[in-house]
């Protein structure tokens, strides 16, 4: 048992641009290998396209397909008298948000497409009407959650 205490929360810094730690965090979840650079031309080239796509604030496009994409409850595996169940748990929001960010961007890595800025403004704009890959990994979640719904006692 740990004898430190709790852990400080840590708070996001902002994007350089757009001063929104939302899209930092995103900007975080696409960096690989330590090419940050790189990340953010990703996101921003992104961001134009969905500016050019849906003619709205990409801002507001990215914040609403988070929000769609956002899972309210999860399952936990418990071993429980030796075997193992899948016990549905809530998720709070800022688990919730990272969630949802880790699944769009896997979503948009595996769709076809040219490069990564395309098929990521390809996967917001679709997450934001309520489709896409992002959207069936949530809904196959909440699915998983309510088929376990009998082992909720088991928290």
């Amino acid at each position: 048992m740990s004898r430190r205490g709790p852990a400080e929360k840590k708070t996001t810094k902002y994007d350089p641009i757009y001063r929104n730690r939302l899209v930092n965090m995103v900007i975080n979840r696409i960096l690989k290998h330590g090419k940050k650079s790189l990340a953010y031309k990703i996101l921003y080239r992104a961001v134009k396209k969905i500016h050019q796509k849906t003619k709205k604030n990409p801002l507001l496009v990215l914040r609403q397909a988070i929000r769609r994409v956002t899972p309210r409850l999860g399952v936990k595996a418990r071993r429980v008298s030796g075997s193992t169940h899948q016990v549905p748990i809530q998720i709070g929001s800022t688990r919730g948000k990272v969630l949802a960010i880790r699944w769009l961007l896997a979503a948009s890595r595996k769709r076809p497409g040219q490069n990564m800025a395309f098929k990521l403004s390809s996967e917001l704009v679709d997450a934001a009407r309520g489709r896409g890959g992002a959207i069936r990994k949530r809904e196959a979640t909440h699915r998983m959650a309510e088929a376990n719904r009998a082992f909720a006692h088991l928290r």
